[in-house]
């Protein structure tokens, strides 16, 4: 059990982090970019909170609420993976295009 609250923790660490560096951020496609990286993550926490609900309480409720959560979570991550792969050569070619390589 404490693994799972171990990853939830770094699953939603890890979005106030991209969140974080998405609003500091200037570039346009950048932005885009981290916030794919925070969608993951966010979907993630979700997914793996359903899952640890799932393992808490047993219970027919929870088992309807955990599979919507683990539904929610994968496809936010599915979305954000979708997002990043398809705005990362921007984001790559806006890089080198500001920093002048």
């Amino acid at each position: 059990m404490y693994f799972l609250a171990f990853f939830i923790t770094l699953a939603f660490t890890f979005y106030i982090f991209y969140k974080v560096k998405q609003v500091r951020s200037n570039r346009p496609m950048e932005k885009k970019w981290l916030s794919a990286k925070a969608s993951m993550a966010l979907g993630l926490f979700v997914a793996l909170f359903g899952v640890n609900q799932l393992v808490l309480f047993p219970g027919t409720i929870t088992y309807i609420v955990g599979a919507l959560f683990i539904l929610i979570g994968l496809g936010s991550c599915w979305a954000g993976f979708k997002l990043y792969k398809h705005v990362l050569p921007y984001a790559e070619r806006e890089a080198k295009e500001l920093n002048g390589n």
